[in-house]
């Protein structure tokens, strides 16, 4: 080999292991899409931020807490909303099977980023107003979601399996689509039944 052969091979394995050295940092800007699933990730934690000790016999003139949270994996960051909403059990669930939302209109909203491989997590207070009892039925006025008043018309009939006045307060979780320039639902759900008590 001459000079000019140990040159090039010197530059070669340079640049090669300049390469390796930078893919850590190449890895932000140009992200591994290999065959790995991609997916994001919805929880609710109660208010121990365990799974456990959800709030159930609910009242007027008292406050409760959980956690949302979403956790990204689709192989570069995300824009989400988690989308609030309450429900009676004849209104509608969303429907993962054909990718559709619930028809309910949300009553708050969560807007952010989650880098890929991190989550993000946020404390949810809610509480209850104009709560009437008549009959076999109970009739909700409004609900108060971190400090925010919403009016709602929400009434349950007492369900003797669950024994109780049973409504759900649910989570959507939906992701900006950049081909669609627009959020879609993201296919993922999770909630939790309340029996309004007196």
């Amino acid at each position: 080999m001459d000079l000019e052969d140990h040159r090039t091979l010197f530059m070669v394995v340079t640049l090669g292991l300049a390469l390796v050295a930078a893919s850590p940092a190449l890895s932000v800007f140009l992200p591994f899409r290999g065959g790995s699933e991609r997916f994001s990730k919805l929880w609710l934690l109660g208010p121990g931020r365990m799974v456990e000790d959800y709030p159930f016999n609910v009242t007027v003139g008292e406050t409760y807490s959980v956690f949302v949270g979403v956790s990204n994996q689709m192989g570069c960051s995300e824009y989400y909303v988690v989308y609030v909403k309450f429900r009676n059990r004849t209104q509608s669930l969303p429907d993962v099977s054909s990718s559709l939302p619930s028809s309910l209109p949300p009553l708050y909203e969560f807007r952010f980023f989650v880098a890929d491989g991190e989550a993000w997590e946020s404390p949810v207070t809610f509480a209850f107003q104009d709560m009437t009892f008549q009959d076999d039925s109970v009739f909700v006025g409004g609900v108060w979601i971190n400090g925010v008043a919403f009016p709602v018309d929400a009434s349950a009939m007492w369900d003797s399996e669950n024994t109780g006045f049973c409504l759900q307060l649910f989570f959507e979780l939906w992701r900006y689509d950049k081909t669609l320039q627009s959020f879609r639902f993201h296919d993922r759900f999770i909630g939790i039944w309340l029996n309004m008590t007196v």
